[in-house]
């Protein structure tokens, strides 16, 4: 019995990299959306929000049956709940990266993602989720916490960026609604950030039995 428990978390630990692999090729599909005037980038990152879902389902059903045929207990049962708040939050990245896609044409349009660099912010909200999902597969605390700390950066590229829109708006800037998408998109890279981070925090339950915010 425990054998096939043992065999059943692999399982879950390999289905969670791919849905997170698929959350990095959404989020990358969504960046190359504002540099690329390409109708695959934006075909690209829907149907990795395809898959993103499809894999939550998948998941939840394996979660599930884990819960009621193996009832497991202490640090087994902490770990499958975990699971199933992270696909939560990986599945709300999808959607996220979607909503980038739809929304980057006009800025890429306009030639304003020249202006405002967004993709640093890009980039460290991808190694984000890389990382929250990782420390759980490796069941790495320090990876969990490290997560926080990139967090920080991007909510500081965030505010830079902010800035720069606001700077650009009251200079008069003849594309008022590209400022607006870019400030929109930049807004939803956060938004991933911190679904990384709630990851990373659902991993640190997992292993300790503590949720607690990581900065706190």
């Amino acid at each position: 019995m425990r054998n096939y428990f043992e065999e059943q978390l692999s399982k879950l630990n390999s289905e969670l990299l791919l849905m997170g692999a698929l959350c990095e090729d959404a989020i990358s599909c969504a960046v190359k959306c504002l540099t690329e005037s390409e109708s695959k980038c934006k075909e690209g990152a829907f149907s990795a929000e395809c898959e993103i879902d499809r894999k939550e389902r998948e998941i939840e059903q394996l979660c599930m049956k884990l819960l009621v045929r193996q009832q497991p207990v202490a640090t087994d049962f902490r770990t499958v709940t975990a699971a199933l708040k992270m696909i939560s939050d990986m599945e709300r990245i999808g959607d996220q990266s979607r909503d980038i896609a739809e929304i980057a044409d006009y800025v890429t349009s306009v030639g304003l993602q020249a202006e405002i660099n967004i993709s640093d912010m890009a980039r460290a909200a991808v190694e984000m989720v890389t990382r929250s999902v990782n420390s759980f597969v490796k069941r790495d605390i320090d990876t969990a916490h490290s997560v926080a700390a990139m967090d920080d950066t991007v909510d500081a590229l965030f505010l830079k960026i902010k800035g720069e829109l606001i700077a650009a708006v009251k200079s008069g800037h003849e594309n008022a609604e590209a400022l607006v998408d870019l400030l929109m998109i930049a807004k939803y890279f956060e938004r991933i950030g911190d679904h990384a981070e709630n990851i990373a925090e659902w991993v640190v339950y997992a292993i300790t039995g503590e949720h607690k915010n990581l900065i706190g």
